[in-house]
């Protein structure tokens, strides 16, 4: 079976979907559609903008998931998924590819979700960690004896987890992980604690737009972040993407349940690589290429 994978926050460069733009009437009139819908030029910015100015998350965050999505509309009657799942944010991009949610509002609950999570960053300081080399369970157990907020927050890959919370209780995690083994402890350079309960104003915020957008039937399941089963009822679908924003991104078992579901090709639609590389540490014996557009 094939499956449709989309990335998140990260992927962004600069020059990202001019391409698209440029070969694609289709891909223009979104992206333009996208300049009126956000009231202001994010293909500017996705083209010519630098990396410090891509790196805002009011416009990381639309401006990979116009990238996934416009280039899944590009592809046209060649995009057949039979199963979809995106890392984060990637997921709003899954949901408009799978049918669930339409263009328009899945580009204003993406922007929505940005502004909210920016808001919740400035409300006390707070990062993320990488910790790489060391067992689920060891991190998992670290995390609960420390005082303060500090949660797994991204189960990316086997060895490869990603801590959240604050930034006294980050840095006193990094220092004991360290100590227990772990090759590598890096605090992320990021806007503050996604998917930890940092994250409650903005959940709270984004529930209010999501229960009032509409939610289609899919085309197929879209494997989502928080069960990491596969889900086709909207409504389960609807609260599983706002438990998301405090939850872990539960990567790993999303992918895992693909292929027990019978996943066999992986197709990352969206910028960079990062999807492809962790595919391959989770399991290597599926294949995994990038969705690639021929002008």
């Amino acid at each position: 079976m094939k499956a449709y994978i989309f990335p998140g926050q990260g992927a962004q460069f600069t020059g990202m979907g001019l391409d698209l733009y440029e070969n694609s009437k289709i891909a223009q009139d979104l992206f333009e559609e996208a300049n009126e819908i956000l009231g202001f030029s994010i293909t500017d910015v996705m083209f010519e903008g630098t990396a410090d100015e891509l790196k805002q998350t009011k416009v990381t965050q639309p401006a990979i998931f116009l990238h996934s999505v416009i280039l899944a509309k590009v592809l046209g009657d060649s995009f057949q998924p039979e199963m979809v799942a995106g890392h984060s944010l990637g997921e709003l991009s899954a949901l408009v590819a799978n049918g669930v949610l339409s263009f328009e509002d899945g580009l204003r609950l993406v922007s929505k979700r940005a502004l909210a999570m920016q808001k919740a960053c400035e409300i006390a300081p707070s990062t993320m960690a990488a910790v790489l080399g060391l067992e689920d369970e060891v991190v998992e157990e670290v995390c609960a004896s420390i005082d303060g907020v500090v949660v797994a927050a991204n189960y990316n890959c086997p060895g490869q987890l990603v801590i959240s919370g604050e930034v006294p209780a980050i840095e006193k995690a990094c220092e004991i992980l360290t100590e227990k083994g772990a090759r590598r402890a890096l605090v992320l350079p990021v806007g503050g604690a996604f998917h930890s309960p940092m994250m409650e104003p903005a959940r709270e915020e984004l529930a209010a737009a999501i229960e009032a957008t509409t939610f289609n039937q899919p085309t197929c399941p879209v494997y989502q972040n928080v069960p990491a089963k596969a889900v086709t009822d909207p409504e389960e679908i609807k609260k599983n993407l706002i438990a998301q924003l405090t939850a872990p991104v539960k990567w790993t078992q999303c992918v895992q349940s693909m292929i027990a579901d019978g996943g066999t090709e992986f197709v990352e639609v969206g910028p960079g690589k990062v999807l492809q590389g962790l595919m391959r540490k989770i399991d290597r014996s599926v294949a995994a290429s990038g969705a690639s557009f021929e002008a």
